[in-house]
């Protein structure tokens, strides 16, 4: 009796131990909630910053998979509509918010786009998520205030939420036209590793091994 109780209490131990290193080794979950720059507007399939993150994460042995949920267009207020369900069904480490460029080309109130992203960032952190503001800077021919209030949004934010932060998507990309499309505001597929690089710096301090 006390053999078969002993082995009883083996099996179960064995079992507790292949469902908790299944729990261990399960990938974690970056979530990336983009406009256009991110979901590879007239770029081939998978040559994006996005593609290339998980490619790297892969390369360095991190066990992550990435999601990316970016829509060409998007604008704070979309973003902020999709990511509570997104957020429950992928349940991310890790939110990377790369939004805000469509707000100032279209010239919404900024005080909404804050709140939203304001929201975005509270909505994420409510489900144990960190995250990732990226920043976007927009053209002089806006107006001063308008620019540099843009601007300067994204590190208030980023500072009341306790939020890692990207200073500025396109630096090292912005000034070099031979890395813009025809339109002159989308990114070629060669200027993508330099933005991935932008987002990594920080984003590298958030990853578990």
């Amino acid at each position: 009796m006390k053999t078969l109780n002993f082995f009883r209490r083996l099996t179960l131990l064995l079992v507790l131990g292949v469902f908790a290193s299944n729990a261990y080794s399960a990938p974690k979950t970056i979530l990336v909630l983009g406009d256009s720059l991110s979901a590879e507007y007239g770029l081939a399939r998978g040559s994006g910053w996005v593609a290339l993150l998980e490619a790297r994460l892969a390369a360095k042995k991190y066990s992550y998979q990435v999601i990316n949920a970016s829509i060409s267009g998007e604008t704070s207020s979309g973003g902020k509509s999709r990511l509570g369900a997104l957020l429950n069904i992928h349940q991310p480490e890790i939110v990377i918010i790369e939004l805000g460029g469509n707000d100032a080309l279209r010239g919404l109130d900024l005080n909404e786009s804050e709140q939203n992203f304001r929201d975005m960032l509270n909505m994420a952190t409510a489900k144990k998520a960190k995250t990732l503001l990226v920043a976007m800077q927009i053209p002089p021919n806006y107006g001063r205030a308008y620019t540099e209030k843009f601007f300067s949004m994204y590190a208030k934010l980023a500072k009341e939420n306790k939020s890692a932060i990207v200073p500025f998507f396109l630096k090292g990309v912005a000034e070099k036209n031979e890395l813009f499309q025809a339109d002159r505001i989308h990114p070629t597929a060669k200027a993508h590793p330099t933005m991935l690089d932008n987002v990594w710096e920080p984003l590298q301090k958030m990853l578990k091994r």
